[in-house]
């Protein structure tokens, strides 16, 4: 083949050829196209391991621990609001509460999360104030219950509508004005079936609350408090359906609150234990403790998991000697670590007793072990108090089931 005929070949799209050992070029024919330049490898950075984080409480097993604080009623007569009043400040202030409770600050600093019970209605700016029997508190409180480190107040108790839906919304606006959620009591239809769910150290923790009583009165509406106006006045049932909407709104942690039990009585009434084993049965709650006995109850663990039948009072004015477990208080903090399969488990249960005085004035004051506010009322009666508290917390074995003192200053 001429080279003329070859060229005109390739240009028809033949495949060249080549002849007597070398390449024949051909005027027009395209340039072969380069070689692709290789292209860098790139290694995908490794995903960062997460932060612990263990929270304030006691030591995190585990790379993540939220530890939650709950205490009783806020329950107040007139000897205890009258030595805390103050000439009118600023802010329009009467009264400062903060003297009267700063001893639990400390604990509450060491907690991720405080819940406290606000059992009685808040009255207006400059009252008039009310005690015993339809109750009417000093709203300064909401300040100093802050101000000492409270983040939640649940509010379903038998004095709820003291003061009838004025002082329900009041109380509310109270504890909105200084930034404590709540839940228990509402202001508006479809509330109550909303759990509340706030986040402490990155998780999202439900608080669900109810009372058995209103103390015979009603409420101005059924949906503004979480009680059954129709027996049975405590429904598990209507408790564990908002377990369930908070399990679906993405909480990690369920607590339930019932405000229950036989006044002055040191232990709970089968009524009380059925309840608190009835919410943990369903498996949607991971922690129980009930109020409104005024006085101090035992700790159970129930199937692995906690519940606690009687925190006693938060604060309180004296009671006769026949009722002095009405002025003996417990703050308990529960300790609970995520496992590696994202579940959440209790570490960790302790508790402090405390008394109402100190040097002879009112005062939340802890007769704790390691004495962190000193001699409360005299060495004797705070290790009595102290022992009381101890064997009443204990009588279902919560010892041997790992609850323990909780001893600040070794924190």
């Amino acid at each position: 083949m001429r080279i003329r005929d070859l060229c005109r070949a390739i240009a028809a799209g033949a495949t060249a050829a080549v002849l007597l050992g070398g390449m024949v070029a051909c005027a027009g024919a395209p340039e072969p196209e380069p070689a692709p330049e290789p292209q860098p490898v790139v290694t995908p950075e490794p995903e960062p391991e997460p932060e612990p984080q263990p929270g304030v409480g006691p030591a995190c097993p585990t790379d993540h621990c939220v530890s939650v604080a709950v205490a009783g009623d806020f329950l107040f007569h007139q000897g205890l609001w009258t030595p805390y009043a103050i000439p009118t400040n600023e802010a329009g202030q009467n009264f400062d509460f903060v003297p009267l409770l700063e001893g639990i600050k400390p604990y509450l600093d060491r907690s991720d999360l405080a819940i406290c019970q606000m059992e009685t209605p808040l009255a207006p700016v400059g009252g008039p104030y009310y005690g015993y029997p339809a109750f009417s508190t000093p709203p300064e409180l909401a300040d100093a219950a802050k101000a000492i480190g409270f983040d939640v107040c649940t509010t379903a108790s038998n004095h709820t509508v003291d003061m009838g839906t004025e002082g329900l919304l009041r109380t509310l606006d109270g504890l909105d004005r200084v930034g404590i959620a709540h839940t228990g009591s509402y202001r508006a239809e479809g509330e109550r079936d909303v759990p509340l769910i706030v986040e402490a150290n990155g998780v999202k923790i439900a608080v669900i609350t109810s009372t058995f009583s209103l103390n015979g009165l009603n409420a101005e509406y059924d949906w503004q408090v979480d009680f059954r106006m129709e027996e049975p006045r405590v429904d598990p049932e209507r408790a564990i359906a908002k377990a369930q909407a908070a399990r679906d709104a993405g909480a990690d942690i369920v607590i339930g609150v019932q405000h229950i039990g036989e006044e002055y009585w040191s232990e709970p009434t089968p009524g009380q234990a059925e309840l608190g084993r009835q919410l943990l049965d369903s498996g949607l709650f991971d922690f129980v403790y009930q109020h409104h006995a005024h006085a101090i109850q035992p700790l159970e663990n129930y199937n692995g998991k906690w519940i606690l039948y009687g925190t006693g009072n938060l604060i309180s004015e004296s009671a006769p000697p026949q009722n002095r477990v009405n002025n003996e208080f417990l703050l308990t903090r529960v300790q609970f670590a995520q496992q590696a399969d994202g579940s959440w488990t209790t570490n960790d249960v302790s508790w402090v007793p405390a008394t109402n005085t100190q040097n002879g004035v009112y005062k939340w004051c802890s007769v704790a072990s390691d004495a962190p506010q000193g001699v409360c009322q005299w060495p004797e009666f705070d290790a009595d108090v102290r022992e009381r508290t101890r064997a009443t917390v204990n009588l279902y074995g919560a010892a041997e089931a790992g609850a323990r003192e909780w001893l600040i200053t070794q924190e």
